[in-house]
């Protein structure tokens, strides 16, 4: 439970690699009582090498999943699509009132002149 553990990142390929684990060092025994003057190592940790030749996408969809995407995509689009549109339908008779506005202000301004 309180033992670290490294989690296997993807690497910015996309190929995992798994975490490599040092083999246990050998023991090796003399059979005579005799001090022990050679010189012992572990041997190096084998690396696991991933297949060179194979490449999978990163991301697998099933046709479910495939429609799903595009169902999603197509519904985003459409709510763009209608904000956007009444963002524009807002700013045209918010245009045209103002101009409404200054055509009749304009209108009661000048008639008294004209009288």
């Amino acid at each position: 439970m309180f033992r670290p553990r490294i989690p296997t990142m993807p690497a910015p390929t996309g190929i995992v690699t798994p975490l490599v684990h040092p083999a246990p060092a050998k023991v090796v025994e003399h059979s005579s009582a005799a001090a022990c003057t050679c010189q012992h190592t572990a041997p190096a940790p084998a690396a696991v090498a991933a297949p060179a030749g194979r490449s999978e996408p990163a991301v697998r969809l099933t046709p479910t999943g495939l429609l799903v995407v595009v169902g999603g995509g197509a519904a985003v689009v459409l709510v763009v699509g209608a904000v956007l549109v009444s963002m524009l339908l807002a700013v045209a008779i918010t245009a045209a009132s103002v101009a409404v506005c200054a055509v009749v202000l304009r209108s009661m301004l000048n008639s008294p002149r004209h009288r």
